[in-house]
């Protein structure tokens, strides 16, 4: 696939999400009672909530890798900035270091992403004390206001906009680094130290926009999301 190509689809999709989520978010804030009536539809614009936001980080994600719009730099980080400053606040050029300290150093002590724990939770609550500092606390605490300001109810605050941020950082957490990269008795492929989940495509991208599809990212971390199951296809045989 061509780099124009490739950039004209990633762009293409990243608007389209960060549109969706901006509808999702305005409705449920600002319009959406709390009603007897309306309760069943609550959930819902939770779980869609959720998944936009998990659609956020992986926009980010393929823009610290340049496969959102290979070749185009100022493109990658003009998006991934706007879409980790929705997602909860968080400073684009930062997380990009991190995050390439951890594909360096996979499944290691000098991997910011790794824990010694095993369980789920020490680890989780370990990840997010490494990247939930002071300076996003004082963003959102900022937006918490500002929607205030702005006629939100604070139930619907609640309901779906922290909720559902924290339940999507969960969500990341459990299959993007947790599944992939904990050891257990079987051995890692290679020095990448990850592995993927045998899910079909929907289920993979309703979990976490293939990212799940992890050891071929680390194989070949210029995929962009929407082209890991092709990738995964691709090195089928070789596995």
């Amino acid at each position: 696939m061509s780099a124009t190509r490739q950039t004209v689809v990633g762009v293409g999709l990243a608007l389209a999400i960060i549109a969706a989520w901006t509808a999702v978010h305005a409705y449920a804030l600002f319009f959406h009672r709390l009603e007897p009536s309306s309760l069943i539809v609550a959930p819902l614009l939770m779980a869609a909530a959720c998944w936009l936001n998990v659609g956020l980080f992986i926009i980010a994600h393929d823009a610290m890798h340049g496969s959102l719009a290979p070749l185009r730099p100022a493109v990658n980080r003009a998006v991934g900035r706007v879409a980790l400053a929705l997602y909860a606040g968080f400073w684009f050029d930062h997380l990009r270091v991190k995050h390439f300290e951890h594909h360096r150093r996979p499944g290691t002590a000098d991997d910011p992403d790794f824990s010694e724990h095993r369980r789920l939770l020490p680890w989780y609550a370990g990840f997010i004390r490494h990247y939930f500092g002071w300076p996003q606390f004082v963003v959102l605490a900022i937006a918490t206001a500002a929607l205030l300001l702005a006629g939100a109810p604070f139930a619907n605050i609640l309901l779906f906009w922290a909720a559902p941020a924290i339940l999507s950082s969960l969500q990341l957490f459990y299959f993007g680094t947790y599944l992939p990269h904990r050891p257990d008795e079987r051995d890692f492929a290679d020095e990448h130290r990850a592995r993927s989940n045998a899910y079909g495509w929907l289920g993979s991208l309703l979990s976490c926009y293939h990212f799940g599809y992890h050891h071929e990212h680390h194989l070949a971390p210029h995929v962009p999301w929407w082209r890991l199951p092709a990738e995964r296809r691709l090195r089928a045989p070789a596995r």
